[in-house]
């Protein structure tokens, strides 16, 4: 397990697989999920039952964030690992009731020292969408840079977006 200040990474266990669901299921976290589809429980079930949690086999690591507490109020995901050129992408999603508190802040610190320290990582990336000024600014705090911009990358009803592209080197 991985602990921060007022946080703890773990793995997913069975229990948080009904919060996952409702999150996962949420069209407002599609929007930033780039999720189209919505996810079965026996689907969620079967992806924690069968993850090895190991990066290297997986090529992606979601990992539970707690509180203080033990309250499950949120997820972290390394995905589209690259062990030859050592980095991975990264996001995140904290309970809608629970934003605002620094879970995620921690969490990606936390994060980002066990790519660097553990697994050996050079960098870090995430998109996010131009419309998402919580997140860049989240992200940015957390050293990552905007390197890139993607120009109406994003269709949203009514309209297109751009989105940015970030590294944090490790």
């Amino acid at each position: 397990m991985l602990k921060g200040k007022n946080i703890l990474l773990r793995p997913l266990e069975l229990q948080d697989v009904e919060n996952i669901y409702q999150w996962e299921n949420n069209p407002e976290n599609w929007l930033v999920s780039s999720t189209t589809t919505p996810f079965s429980r026996f689907f969620l079930e079967q992806f924690v039952l069968n993850s090895q949690n190991n990066i290297y086999v997986d090529l992606q690591l979601r990992l539970a964030i707690e509180d203080a507490t033990g309250k499950l109020v949120g997820v972290i995901d390394l995905f589209d690992f690259d062990a030859l050129n050592r980095r991975a992408g990264v996001g995140i999603l904290i309970e809608s009731k629970m934003r605002k508190q620094g879970y995620a802040a921690q969490a990606l610190d936390v994060i980002s020292d066990y790519a660097r320290n553990i697994l050996n990582m050079h960098q870090l990336y995430c998109s996010i969408g131009s419309d998402n000024e919580i997140s860049l600014k989240l992200f940015e705090k957390s050293g990552f840079n905007v390197t890139g911009k993607r120009h109406e990358w994003i269709w949203r009803p009514e309209e297109w977006l751009d989105e940015y592209f970030l590294q944090k080197i490790l």
